[in-house]
């Protein structure tokens, strides 16, 4: 009895669902499951790709910019003006018609007022911002600080 089923079972699927339209509905669906899969594949390559180009055109530009950057640095340190600041800040020169301001160095004293005034500064807490709804309830009612 259970054969029987099982082969009527067969036979139905066979002629019902096993058709040659079936058949070929099956075989372009394979096809383009396939063609989905592999233009997801190379559209990831190529993005990968573009990602990588995008990087070697940042790293090119950033060696440009500090090519140009060191180029406009070796043009000053030949320059007349940074030898005159050189030789001034290294031997002391002064141009004619200048004169030099020499100050002692600073007391502990004054050290410790710039410590104390600075501790000040850093230790001063920031104000606090009003909440948003704060604020809005003192507009619309009127309440000015």
């Amino acid at each position: 009895m259970k054969n029987t089923n099982i082969r009527k079972i067969l036979y139905h699927i066979k002629h019902r669902y096993v058709t040659m339209n079936n058949v070929v509905m099956a075989v372009a669906l394979v096809i383009g499951a396939g063609w989905a899969w592999a233009s997801v594949g190379v559209m990831q390559r190529n993005f990968g790709l573009q990602k990588e180009l995008d990087a070697k055109q940042r790293e090119l530009k950033l060696a440009e910019l500090e090519t140009q950057n060191l180029t406009f640095e070796q043009k000053y340190y030949k320059s007349t003006e940074y030898q005159e600041l050189a030789v001034r800040e290294r031997l002391g020169l002064v141009s004619p018609g200048e004169k030099v301001l020499l100050l002692p160095p600073n007391t502990s004293a004054a050290k410790e007022a710039d410590a104390k005034l600075q501790a000040k500064t850093l230790a001063a807490p920031a104000a606090q911002p009003e909440a948003n709804f704060q604020q809005w309830a003192n507009f619309l009612l009127g309440d000015r600080k």
